[in-house]
């Protein structure tokens, strides 16, 4: 493994610019996240069903979160 922290001494973090999602972004957000919407519904339905008790999370955050993990995979480079 090589130290990274070696040479930082002229870099102010430019090397990790944090830069704002662009419109592309969002719409591939809304569309994972409306395909996400049934199946989330589907496995809330079949964990309420199996366990006998409601989840912690409701099909709509599980839906947002699968979106959210999905999305920035898209856009790595």
């Amino acid at each position: 493994m090589s130290d990274h922290t070696a040479g930082e001494h002229g870099m102010t973090g430019a090397s990790h610019a944090h830069r704002t999602p662009h419109a592309e972004f969002y719409v591939y957000f809304a569309l994972i996240f409306v395909v996400a919407v049934p199946i989330a519904l589907v496995a809330w339905v079949v964990a309420l069903v199996t366990q006998r008790r409601l989840p912690v999370h409701g099909p709509l955050a599980r839906a947002w979160r699968e979106a959210g993990a999905i999305t920035p995979a898209i856009f790595r480079p």
